[in-house]
C-alpha cells in the first residue's frame, strides 16, 4: 500500500501508527514535496470512486485565494480542480491510502483505516 502523507499531519501520523500495529506494509510518499501528476490524481480518483471535489481541502489559503468554494462541480470544471490540486497539492485531502488491490480509501476515520487493514489482511 501506499500512504499519501504529510508528516505534520496528526490523522496520517494516526494511520501510520494504525498500519504499524496491524503489521500492514507500506510505502509513503510526502506529496506536498512529490505532488501527484494530474494522470496520477485523476487516477486516484478513479479508485476512490469519488470526484476531485470530494477530496479537495477548500478551507486551505490556496483554495480561498483561488475561490474555490464557490467553483462549479461538474464534468466540465473537474479538470479545472485537478489542476489546482496538482499545482497547490495541500489541496488534497490527507492521508490517502492506495491499495495494492487496486482501491483506494481516505484514512480519515478509524472505520477507514480499519477498513483498509481488512482488505489487506484478504
Amino acid at each position: 500500500m501506499e500512504i499519501w502523507h504529510n508528516p505534520s499531519c496528526s490523522k496520517c501520523a494516526t494511520a501510520r501508527a494504525t498500519l504499524d500495529e496491524a503489521r500492514v506494509p507500506y510505502r509513503l510518499r510526502a506529496y506536498l514535496t512529490e505532488p501527484p501528476t494530474a494522470a496520477e490524481l485523476t487516477e486516484v480518483l478513479r479508485r476512490l470512486e469519488a470526484r476531485a471535489w470530494d477530496i479537495c481541502r477548500t478551507g486551505e489559503p490556496a483554495a480561498v485565494t483561488l475561490g474555490m468554494a464557490d467553483w462549479p462541480r461538474d464534468d466540465d470544471t473537474e479538470p479545472r480542480w485537478i489542476a489546482a490540486m496538482v499545482a497547490h497539492p495541500e489541496l488534497i485531502q490527507r492521508p490517502i491510502l492506495l491499495l495494492d488491490d487496486g482501491s483506494a480509501l481516505v484514512g480519515r476515520t478509524p472505520e477507514a483505516l480499519d477498513e483498509a487493514v481488512r482488505r489487506t489482511d484478504g
